[in-house]
């Protein structure tokens, strides 16, 4: 069994190397091969104001590829205000961990962190969807969000557009002139910082809002057609969060998601909240997985304005991104051994049941 941390996956695995294999496990997962367990979570007050303690785990297996994953995280929440927006944030250190199991043998082939994993493959599906949903022609990107989501999310939309622009905001100026920096240089793209989010509209061919706010950060008004939208924030069924309005959702042509279980069960943001209200019909809404499988993901026209909300993190996604890291770890010989009798029951022949 293999032991890899945070340091040793950043440096093995990038965005670029998740995407291909992120489509071909979405594509099975529409086709009901792959399967996945809806996120679950036990969210609890404690002591400290405003403070929560979470446990979160979802689960995923990829045939493709001999896959299963395990994520599981316990940490600390709390929410407070900035700037008037309402925004989540995670104090203190915790416990991230992925659990990569093969299919064939059922070993536990390795137990990684999860941090530099997570924000990677969220990325790659985004990716995955602009690929077919972003005008061919889509050079420049309005990007909300300077944090790690925001890194990796601006290296998905260069790795499958070739940008010429890109505009960020965030409402803090050191932040998003020290990012724009940053990018300019790792990318060699043109990243502008800008003081009003319609700047990072006006424009702009895809939008993407990769932050942490509770609340919109944008107005749906601002869309104009062609353009490609995607976020992240999907919400709980205890806290309903959401980067886009109303607006944005009714303005769109066409809206994917990841999946129909998640959104349904935590009764996500906006979006949920028109579904319930009956202003946007479950037809309008499809799920990334159905439509590769079908050959149905791109766009009609280019005067569509579509919409790609990257609403759930899945178990397949880890099932990918973990099997990635592993190969590559093995192949690089990076990494811990620790022995596989730690971690294995060795039945000796008998045929008694787990």
């Amino acid at each position: 069994m293999l032991l890899l941390k945070n340091e040793e996956i950043a440096d093995l695995v990038s965005v670029r190397d998740l995407i291909d294999p992120m489509e071909s496990a979405f594509k099975e997962f529409g086709a009901q091969q792959a399967q996945e367990q809806p996120r679950f979570r036990i969210h609890l007050p404690i002591a400290r104001p405003h403070h929560s303690y979470c446990f979160n785990n979802l689960a995923g297996a990829v045939p493709g590829i001999s896959s299963m994953a395990l994520r599981i995280d316990s940490f600390l929440d709390r929410e407070r205000l900035v700037d008037g927006r309402r925004v989540k944030e995670y104090p203190g250190d915790f416990v991230g961990l992925v659990l990569l199991f093969d299919l064939q043998t059922c070993d536990l082939l390795a137990m990684m962190d999860d941090h530099a994993l997570s924000t990677m493959r969220v990325a790659a599906t985004s990716a995955v969807a602009t690929r077919y949903l972003a005008r061919a022609d889509a050079r420049v990107l309005g990007l909300f969000g300077t944090g790690r989501q925001a890194r990796t999310q601006i290296e998905a939309m260069a790795a499958v557009r070739p940008l010429r622009e890109v505009r960020v905001y965030s409402p803090t100026r050191e932040h998003r002139e020290a990012f724009a920096a940053e990018m300019t240089e790792r990318l060699g793209i043109d990243v502008r910082a800008v003081s009003d989010p319609k700047e990072v509209v006006e424009g702009a061919d895809i939008v993407n809002a990769a932050t942490n706010s509770g609340l919109p950060v944008f107005s749906g008004q601002w869309l104009k057609p062609g353009m490609h939208v995607t976020a992240l924030v999907g919400g709980d069924w205890y806290h309903r969060r959401d980067e886009l309005d109303e607006e944005a959702y009714l303005r769109a042509d066409r809206i994917v998601i990841n999946t129909w279980r998640q959104l349904e069960q935590d009764r996500q943001g906006n979006l949920w909240g028109l579904v319930e209200a009956g202003k946007l019909g479950r037809e309008q809404i499809a799920e990334l997985g159905s439509l590769l499988d079908q050959g149905r993901l791109g766009r009609e026209s280019d005067q569509e304005i579509t919409l790609y909300k990257n609403n759930h993190g899945m178990g397949i996604q880890f099932a990918v991104a973990a099997r990635v890291a592993y190969e590559k770890a093995r192949a690089a010989g990076r990494g811990r051994e620790l022995p596989d009798e730690w971690f294995k029951t060795f039945k000796h022949g008998g045929l008694w049941a787990p």
